[in-house]
């Protein structure tokens, strides 16, 4: 325990550092998930069909392990944040999709019909009726994505990408000396802790904005 506390005494400032680059990178992974998929949900939902294949599509992502999806991205993107944040996109965009597509076809038809009825037109129901009604389900599905990517990003350390995954990484490869098992330790009970204020932040964040859908 004191080999642990004095390596997290000594390392304070890069274990910041490292914590907020990759409580960053996931954050905007999420972000430019949820645009696209949010998008593409709006684009298939009316559809049976378009709806599965874009779920499967989505899942088929998830189904390619993240090494070998970071392999593969490599001799495009190079090394670094690029293909970091490439594959966490790709693999946050099924909670989001999915529950996206789940929110919009659960909206009352009936809610659909007044609104059109008092002359809206297509844009302003999806927009003012439609996705305020769906983003509880959709934050849900942001929630899931950012607990699922948190611990694939220490993954990307393989890629030189951000975050605390190289501290894990570093702390494995030298496994034998004082520091290893202290260095690989912190990065993970520090990723674990992150998971868990980022979604009480979620918490906090459905309860202000989605008060009036409950009401």
């Amino acid at each position: 325990m004191e080999t642990l506390w004095n390596f997290i005494v000594h390392r304070r400032h890069q274990l910041l550092i490292d914590s907020y680059l990759h409580v960053s990178a996931v954050v905007q992974s999420v972000l430019v998930a949820t645009v696209v998929a949010v998008l593409l949900g709006v684009a298939v939902y009316r559809s049976a069909l378009a709806s599965a294949l874009a779920t499967a599509s989505a899942s088929a992502i998830l189904t390619v392990p993240s090494f070998a999806l970071l392999g593969l991205l490599i001799p495009f993107l190079g090394l670094g944040v690029a293909p970091t944040i490439t594959a966490l996109v790709l693999y946050a965009l099924l909670p989001i999709l999915r529950n996206t597509v789940v929110g919009l076809s659960a909206v009352d038809p009936t809610v659909v019909d007044a609104a059109r009825g008092v002359g809206m037109n297509r844009l302003q129901v999806l927009t003012r009726i439609e996705l305020p009604l769906a983003w509880p389900a959709v934050l849900t599905g942001m929630r899931v994505s950012t607990q699922l990517i948190m611990g694939i990003l220490a993954i990307a350390a393989y890629a030189k990408g951000p975050g605390l995954g190289n501290l894990i990484f570093s702390g494995l490869a030298r496994l034998g000396s004082p520091n290893a098992v202290p260095q690989a330790l912190v990065g993970t009970v520090l990723i674990v802790v992150l998971a868990l204020v980022l979604d009480g932040i979620y918490v906090l964040v459905g309860r202000f904005t989605t008060r009036g859908i409950r009401d």
